[in-house]
């Protein structure tokens, strides 16, 4: 489909174009010039002017329902919802029913999403059904498309299990991504532990859990030569202890949610369990240490963690209630209030992403395969019933004006505006 976006800033730290605004022509799914360009009869005009066009977003920490819970997101839902967050790829975490963790159920997904704008890339368990006990079918995943392995937000217990992981992962390259949790210390906690945990009368989950485990991770990929992958950090100490292991040449990649960049645990006063997700909301001064991990590299990725639940999940006491929220429409505005500008947003949130799964990384230049998100940081927009795309409604955002729209997304010779 050919188009001509007009008057857009360049965000790509790859590009020789990076900080200009330019003139983007886009011919039957290729970039085809970079300038100042004039619109020909053959091709839709898209005016840009104030927005910022970056290499399309992809997100590494999503869930979908399908298969098996289609009433909380199916496939049809979740690109719809990615698309109008800027995203065009996914990774898909298998905490489906059944768990995705086989070959089989990896070709679905690839199936289930072939020939849509957004690439859905499908990531298989490392254990059978996600118990830690006995490793998944990785290989043979790996073989049918899966670009990763993860339990989701189960933690690896077993230090011998992960372990021997590792070390089959490393046989064919592959990337663990693990989500770090002491369960004998967190046990059935439920939000940060600090005053005001205390204050509301809550069971409180210590930094330290989250912590230990990381330290655990980081001493086994050392003693196996191996890469991991830390998901969803949300301490000031597991900044520090990954930022000290990437120092002394520790193979380690790590993310961080967009939410855990805004907001903080005093947002629980009123027990909203729409801001209940896991690992907890923490301080301020885990806040301000996670923007700077970004900033220095320590972070390497922002994710979504997109978790759709049904409302009966959510709508109930704050202990009971599930944990997770909808995001993929909302990451963009997030890392806008979080202080994050357009170079370092296409970083974190377009190419290391995609770098870390070995997958190919779009680049805004002339003969290139287009592949962007089109972004204007400064547009208001309501978030609410009929902007929402997800078939989910745990949001504490819905109902709420928000800055930062994505106007554009571009992938396989598709687009879409709004």
């Amino acid at each position: 489909m050919n188009l001509l976006v007009k008057n857009v800033i360049i965000a790509d730290p790859q590009s020789s174009f990076n900080k200009q605004e330019c003139d983007v022509r886009v011919v039957d799914g290729q970039i085809k010039n970079i300038g100042k360009l004039t619109a020909n009869q053959s091709e839709a005009v898209f005016e840009a002017a104030g927005a910022y066009l970056s290499p399309g977003f992809f997100d590494l920490n999503c869930v979908a329902g399908d298969p098996g819970f289609e009433t909380k997101e199916d496939i049809q839902t979740l690109t719809e919802a990615a698309k109008a967050g800027g995203f065009t790829g996914l990774a898909l975490l298998p905490q489906a029913n059944p768990v995705v963790q086989s070959k089989s159920q990896v070709e679905y997904i690839i199936n289930k999403a072939k020939n849509n704008l957004v690439d859905v890339l499908p990531v298989g368990a490392i254990s059978q059904n996600r118990e830690a006990k006995e490793l998944a079918e990785l290989f043979d995943m790996q073989q049918a498309g899966a670009v990763a392995f993860s339990d989701g937000d189960k933690a690896l217990q077993d230090d011998g299990f992960m372990s021997r992981a590792l070390q089959y992962a490393k046989g064919f390259d592959a990337l663990l991504m693990v989500y770090p949790e002491n369960k004998s210390i967190a046990g059935k906690s439920q939000i940060n532990e600090s005053k005001n945990s205390v204050l509301l009368g809550m069971k409180g989950l210590p930094a330290l859990a989250e912590e230990m485990h990381i330290a655990r991770d980081l001493f086994l990929a050392t003693y196996n030569e191996t890469k991991i992958h830390i998901s969803n950090i949300s301490t000031a100490g597991s900044v520090a202890l990954i930022r000290k292991a990437k120092k002394e040449g520790v193979q380690v990649s790590c993310d961080v949610t967009a939410h855990h960049l805004v907001f903080t645990e005093e947002l629980l006063a009123d027990f909203d369990s729409n801001y209940k997700v896991k690992p907890p909301l923490r301080g301020k001064a885990d806040v301000k240490a996670l923007i700077a991990g970004l900033k220095d590299g320590t972070i390497d990725a922002i994710t979504s963690q997109h978790r759709p639940e049904e409302i009966e999940f959510k709508n109930v006491e704050f202990e009971i209630a599930h944990y997770g929220i909808i995001a993929l429409q909302t990451v963009l505005p997030l890392l806008l209030r979080a202080g994050l500008d357009a170079s370092l947003i296409a970083e974190k949130l377009s190419i290391n992403p995609r770098k870390m799964l070995n997958l190919d990384i779009p680049l805004i230049e002339e003969d290139t395969p287009a592949n962007f998100t089109v972004f204007n940081p400064n547009e208001k927009w309501l978030y609410n019933s009929s902007s929402n795309f997800s078939k989910s409604a745990n949001s504490p955002l819905l109902g709420t004006e928000l800055t930062g729209k994505v106007t554009l997304v571009y992938n396989n010779n598709q687009y879409k505006g709004s």
